[in-house]
């Protein structure tokens, strides 16, 4: 069944330019956000939550435009099956490598702090086509092993190599030696709750992922932020901006604090293009773990 999906429906419109697929974008925004209400339910109570200052006109029009973000970003992921290295190229610019470059100089391996805003997939792939390091990607293997092959083919075709999240530890201990660039993806749920950094992050308590600053710290790796901004329809940028350049050397949580704080206030600037159907505070802080102020 998998099979058929992708050879006769995926691949096709993966195929297409992004100018004609976007139609299929601005259909399926109907169906899902007027027909099938998918996740509404979250996106509203996530978004009430995260901007109890904002109306409720205004948190509607967040979520009308955080839908038709999402479906674009559903078309061009499919778009990612078969898109060549000049359009990824085009589609996602890096607006100041040489901040990435210098360490690279230096022979100093980095991690990459991002969120899931915007198109991730489309600036990480951009990233390892034009970055010295080699850049290595963390993810969660699918359920589906034709799916997951595929998706591992699309994210690695132009140079990124794709690292299972239960293999980190041991990638970190056995590529000292190699110029790596890892991206973390730092806004997902903690699946232990005891050993997450809780902090306060869009108006809620919330456990924060550890693993960044844990391999930062631990080999002292500088730390840099990914900010992707949407140009329009299609066409983004990543910024990059110093989190820590000596991790080793700074208190514990500061690294963690630093770059939360730089994805929030990304999500300030413009909401709708943040994973809101990401049920993101599932999870409640233990009552023998402290929140840090």
């Amino acid at each position: 069944m998998a099979q058929l999906l992708y050879y006769l429906l995926l691949k096709p419109i993966s195929l297409l330019p992004l100018a004609l697929s976007y139609r299929l974008s601005d259909l399926l925004y109907l169906v899902l956000y007027y027909v099938v209400g998918f996740r509404k339910k979250v996106v509203y109570t996530n978004l009430r939550n995260a901007f109890p200052e904002k109306s409720p006109q205004e948190i509607r029009k967040i979520a009308r435009r955080f839908y038709a973000h999402f479906c674009d970003l559903l078309i061009e992921s499919v778009r990612m099956f078969s898109i060549s290295r000049a359009e990824v190229l085009r589609r996602c610019r890096l607006v100041n490598l040489e901040l990435v470059e210098r360490f690279a100089s230096q022979g100093r391996s980095i991690i990459v702090a991002a969120g899931h805003y915007n198109n991730w997939e489309l600036a990480a792939v951009s990233f390892g086509i034009q970055a010295s390091h080699t850049i290595v990607g963390i993810y969660k293997p699918l359920a589906n092993p034709f799916f997951d092959r595929k998706m591992l083919q699309s994210r690695s075709r132009y140079g990124m190599e794709m690292l299972s999240k239960k293999e980190t530890k041991t990638f970190f201990a056995a590529n000292t030696h190699r110029l790596t660039a890892t991206l973390f993806a730092t806004d997902q749920s903690p699946a232990n709750s005891h050993q997450a950094y809780w902090m306060r992050f869009l108006n809620q308590e919330s456990g924060v992922l550890f693993g960044t600053e844990k391999y930062a710290r631990e080999y002292n790796y500088p730390v840099v932020f990914g900010k992707i901004r949407k140009l329009r329809r299609g066409y983004y940028e990543m910024e990059f901006s110093l989190v820590e350049e000596n991790p080793a050397q700074t208190p514990h949580g500061l690294v963690t604090q630093e770059h939360t704080r730089a994805l929030e206030a990304l999500i300030h600037e413009a909401p709708q293009y943040w994973l809101w159907t990401h049920k993101r505070w599932k999870k409640q802080r233990p009552e023998d773990v402290v929140l840090n102020e």
